[in-house]
């Protein structure tokens, strides 16, 4: 498989990046950016027991990082009599906080009704089915079917290895969002590119629009009791981290600073010194929070409640009122805009 540790993930839609490649050293350091971050784990791992996962948690606690933060890319098949451990270390890794996606759903990676059952966030199809996918029906057809189970289950799909125009327009036709790769690689000033669309002529789907656990991506999370010098250094690590969300010891959201607003604080005299040192709840605003299974529609109508706020990044919760990851207003809004026309 070719790794995700090579290049950012990037949403076809936005053209942000999503997320970025990490990996833990021989030193058990974890080397990643400040956005939330891909790990490729081995299923074999999750397999040994907690013991083997050890040194993963505590590479994330020495980096400051909270697993929720994190998605672990599932790599290798999983035998038929290893499936009741698999789903019990997956539950275990689930309420930890980790988001779970599986790699090359469809051939050589775990099975469609294995990966269905374990609520991934992400279904990544294999990197040579992409490769194919432009001249290939039948390849297609199998990405096609992934895509399907992938809405089923309310989890993203990834085109992986992403090397030419086409595979980005089939992709894009099959309804795949994100995707990385040689193509989609920063360039020599930092940012991505991604080949435009080509207007969508199919028809709208449901009135209310998908779940807003469709739209979801990772959160940049902070403890509550972080310092507004923290936040900063958050946001000063990548321009495309729109929000900041502070959460208590259960991942609960307790506050949202918006980028915007946040750094006009410290843009204004005397910024810095008057909450550098301070606890960042101070300019933090409370979180805008929707469950997973909420609507676009009705998430876009909870977002223009507060005109002051209309474009702030929209906290999703679990039933445990959790954070799970934030939704952008522009998301739904393009969404939204497809329904309608």
């Amino acid at each position: 498989m070719s790794s995700l540790l090579t290049s950012p993930m990037v949403d076809l839609d936005t053209g942000a990046v999503i997320a970025q490649p990490a990996v833990v050293d021989s030193a058990g350091t974890l080397r990643a950016g400040r956005l939330p971050m891909v790990l490729e784990l081995p299923i074999g791992v999750v397999l040994s027991g907690a013991g083997a996962l050890a040194p993963l948690h505590e590479a994330l606690r020495r980096a400051g990082r909270h697993p929720r933060e994190a998605i672990l890319l599932l790599t290798g098949p999983c035998q038929e009599q290893d499936r009741p451990l698999l789903r019990v270390g997956l539950d275990s890794l689930r309420t930890i906080g980790y988001l779970i996606g599986f790699a090359d759903v469809g051939t050589r990676g775990v099975s469609a009704d294995l990966a269905s059952g374990a609520s991934p966030y992400l279904l990544a199809l294999d990197p040579e089915l992409v490769t194919r996918i432009p001249g290939d029906y039948r390849a297609a057809a199998v990405a096609r079917a992934v895509v399907t189970l992938a809405r089923g289950i309310g989890a993203h799909v990834l085109a992986p290895g992403v090397e030419r125009e086409p595979q980005v327009a089939v992709a894009r036709g099959l309804g795949v969002r994100l995707a990385h790769g040689p193509l989609l690689a920063p360039g020599p000033d930092g940012k991505v590119r991604v080949p435009l669309p080509i207007a969508d002529e199919s028809p709208a789907v449901a009135m209310l629009g998908p779940r807003v656990q469709e739209l979801l991506i990772p959160a940049v999370t902070l403890p509550e009791e972080a310092k507004a010098e923290e936040v900063v250094e958050a946001f000063g690590h990548e321009p495309t981290i729109t929000s900041v969300i502070l959460v208590d010891e259960y991942q609960r959201p307790k506050g949202s600073l918006d980028r915007s607003r946040f750094l006009l604080s410290f843009a204004a005299r005397y910024g810095h010194a008057l909450h550098g040192s301070k606890p960042a709840q101070r300019l933090a605003d409370p979180p805008r929070t929707v469950p997973r299974t909420t609507p676009a529609v009705a998430a876009m109508q909870a977002a223009s409640r507060d005109s002051a706020r209309v474009y702030d990044d929209l906290v999703v919760t679990d039933e445990m009122n959790r954070c799970l990851g934030i939704v952008r207003v522009s998301d739904l809004i393009r969404q939204v805009a497809a329904i309608r026309s």
